[in-house]
């Protein structure tokens, strides 16, 4: 069985060989450097390693370049010649070109099958940084699960949310009591966030069947491990939903997974590109979410490899647990850069042959220093390399062979079809209804007890029984769940509660 995963080398001047120990590789990593300097290339060359493995990969497809796994490499290509120097260089001796097993996923379900959640599944945390919330907001965010949760009420989709804060607006006095305040205005604003998110194109992330997490730990029929590609060149137009979703899923996988310890090889190798949006303008309370994921998740036999610009971009609680690291060249130009490029060459184990600080400033397009954990897991010392050129594509696939992947995928199918069921839009709604009809039914009897009691005013008719109306009500304790029906119904009797009833309930809950 493969022990290592083989990163590059080098001729004069460079280490002889730099190899990720599989053991070792759920202990996370770092792929940084500036724009252009190689770091997708890396990621590419090293999903190949962990897919040849028998690993999984999660990665995210930022410009829409690594589709070109799913395709083998090829003599045609214009850097055939190059590649093969490389290879040579390095005495890469077995390379050759070769296509992975690639499974395409899509949030909007265009260049992949659509990945969805519930939002149940979401939860407040992260839902309430997706839609930038303050406290007090996220705080009625809050309530909104709790009172779901305890009435049975299921947060699927957006339209159970928003029927669920519609809810609370409308009841928001009897719920404070218990829960504490709801303002309207908090509610409002949820609301309105929500609506931006919609425009965002996110209604089609939230909903059924949800992606299980079964389906991104595939592995092939010749035991390689699947190559799961999250197409997110145009949710990057939407970077906090980008963010919060990869979380989203980390989060997941954090649930969800058994305890293994420390295996052979990781169970899945998760790739979070553009890293720092994850953590720009975050709250403490999602940082420590991050690192606490961080530090506990290779003991699932996750490992997680943070792609960015800059080390600085990754909060030094959770740069501290990445020990498998690829720097590519740093740009210092400003006081700032130079302050940051110093402070990446810190980090790393110091080689007497060279300096670390140099060598970051000095390393070309496709070379990088790295350092990869050894034996017992302690540091390697840094080395300049020149990484391995890829044995698939360099470079997107055309859409045809994107679509066929699609189509012949161990999934295909699955997940295509939205299911809607049975949720606390539905069971809201269906209440309001009920509510309208008995308060419809209870102004019917008042006004025909207002008739008879006119009529018998007037001495039309006369039984010999007093008519009038009756004064008297049943009464029963009611739970917050009794109240979604009837507190409707003693509040809103009569003309003028009818009215209520068809113009904010009828019209908030018709035709969504």
């Amino acid at each position: 069985m493969t022990e290592t995963l083989f990163i590059g080398g080098g001729g004069d001047g460079y280490a002889a060989a730099q190899n990720l120990l599989l053991k070792y590789a759920n202990r996370h990593g770092l792929i940084a450097g500036a724009t252009g300097t190689g770091k997708t290339v890396t990621l590419q060359i090293m999903a190949e390693g962990f897919s040849a493995a028998g690993v999984p990969v999660f990665l995210a497809d930022v410009k829409g370049d690594l589709s070109g796994l799913a395709r083998s490499g090829s003599a045609e290509f214009k850097l055939h010649d190059a590649f093969m120097k490389r290879a040579g260089t390095i005495r890469f001796d077995d390379y050759s070109y070769d296509a992975f097993p690639v499974t395409f996923w899509d949030l909007y379900g265009e260049q992949g099958h659509p990945v969805r959640t519930t939002v149940a599944e979401m939860g407040p945390l992260l839902l309430s940084r997706l839609l930038e919330l303050s406290e007090a907001q996220e705080g009625v965010l809050n309530i909104a699960f709790r009172v779901a949760d305890e009435e049975g009420l299921p947060l699927l989709d957006l339209k159970d949310l928003q029927a669920m804060l519609v809810w609370l607006g409308e009841n928001r006095e009897a719920v404070s009591l218990r829960y504490g305040n709801i303002s309207t205005a908090s509610v409002g604003a949820i609301q309105r966030q929500l609506l931006v998110l919609e425009n965002q194109g996110a209604t089609q992330f939230f909903g059924e069947p949800a992606l299980e997490l079964a389906d991104i730990m595939r592995t092939d029929v010749d035991g390689r491990g699947r190559i799961n590609i999250l197409a997110a060149d145009k949710l990057m137009a939407a970077p906090r939903l980008y963010a919060t979703s990869l979380l989203w899923l980390l989060s997941e996988l954090f649930e969800e997974l058994p305890e293994v310890g420390d295996p052979d090889k990781p169970k899945l190798v998760f790739f979070f590109d553009e890293a720092h949006l994850l953590f720009d303008d975050a709250p403490k309370a999602l940082v420590d979410k991050v690192e606490q994921v961080a530090r506990l998740i290779r003991s699932k036999g996750v490992g997680v490899y943070f792609v960015t610009q800059n080390p600085a971009d990754v909060p030094e609680d959770i740069l501290g647990q990445l020990g498998n690291r690829v720097q590519h060249a740093l740009r210092a130009f400003t006081p700032k850069d130079q302050k940051g490029l110093r402070q990446a060459a810190e980090t790393y184990r110091t080689n007497p042959r060279f300096s670390t600080e140099q060598a970051i400033r000095e390393v070309g397009v496709g070379e990088a220093v790295t350092s990869m954990l050894e034996t017992k897991g302690a540091p390697g010392m840094v080395e300049r390399t020149l990484i391995r050129p890829p044995s698939s594509q360099l470079g997107p696939i055309a859409e045809a062979e994107r679509r066929d992947a699609i189509d012949t995928s161990p999934i295909a199918g699955k997940y295509e079809a939205v299911k809607d069921r049975e949720s606390a839009y539905e069971v809201l709604r269906d209440r309001a209804s009920k509510a309208a009809a008995e308060a419809e039914e209870a102004e019917r009897r008042e006004a025909e007890a207002e008739e008879a009691e006119r009529e018998f005013k007037r001495a039309r008719r006369y039984d010999g029984t007093q008519v009038g109306r009756s004064t008297s009500r049943s009464r029963k304790t009611e739970s917050v769940g009794d109240k979604l029906t009837d507190m409707v119904v003693k509040e809103l009797t009569g003309t003028t509660g009818r009215r209520i009833v068809r113009g904010i309930l009828g019209g908030l809950f018709k035709g969504r």
